[in-house]
């Protein structure tokens, strides 16, 4: 559902594809190797994966190629245009921000959101989605940027937390290991492992999260 911003005209939506026409055709996704090495180590062959915040088919092509089925679903139109671009024939679909997932209940092994949940408003509302879409045993893996004590600290001494914290900016959501695992564990994930990735101890920049 189109949902207007701040102005009271434009839409969720719109502003979506201005982000996604700002960003370079081609451009490599954040720490691409770290989490592309993260989610290959966690799917097997033959299991049906939603790519969540697909983006431009970078991941979906990794996952097609260790023999997963993939469904990728992106807000942003113009993000599905450059997957399908990537890859013919990927079964690539629309989500409305803030609506149901275009996939039936219990239809998918693993839900891939790697990098998606700093930038949801609704954050619990998702989750409860990616329960439904779930089969039973089935796994969620997530990756999102850490914000611990240390790394905050560091970003104010900087000078760049304002930068960082810029409410005009696309992420909406800040996690440390704790709140990202009641998040999981609230949303009524059974067993959640949560590991900080990248960097160095006390400055590490990613969360890695595996859900059942």
């Amino acid at each position: 559902m189109s949902r207007p911003n701040g102005d009271g005209d434009a839409p969720v939506e719109t502003w979506r594809e201005a982000v996604w026409s700002a960003v370079p055709h081609g451009a490599v996704p954040e720490r691409f190797a770290a989490r592309r090495e993260f989610l290959l180590g966690n799917v097997r062959a033959g299991e049906r994966v939603l790519d969540l915040g697909a983006g431009d088919g970078a991941f979906a092509t990794e996952l097609l190629a260790a023999g997963c089925e993939v469904v990728a679903v992106d807000v942003a139109e113009e993000a599905l245009r450059r997957a399908r671009e990537r890859v013919p024939g990927l079964n690539a679909r629309h989500a409305d921000e803030g609506g149901p997932l275009p996939l039936d209940e219990d239809s998918v092994d693993v839900v891939w959101a790697g990098e998606v949940l700093e930038h949801v408003a609704d954050v619990v509302g998702l989750l409860a989605e990616v329960r439904r879409v779930l089969r039973w045993g089935g796994t969620l893996l997530v990756t999102t940027p850490y914000h611990g004590r240390v790394s905050v600290a560091a970003l104010g001494l900087a000078g760049r937390f304002d930068a960082h914290a810029d409410p005009r900016a696309d992420h909406l959501r800040f996690f440390t290991a704790g709140t990202l695992r009641a998040m999981l564990g609230e949303a009524g994930f059974a067993e959640v492992d949560v590991c900080a990735a990248g960097g160095v101890p006390f400055m590490r920049h990613a969360l890695h999260a595996i859900a059942r």
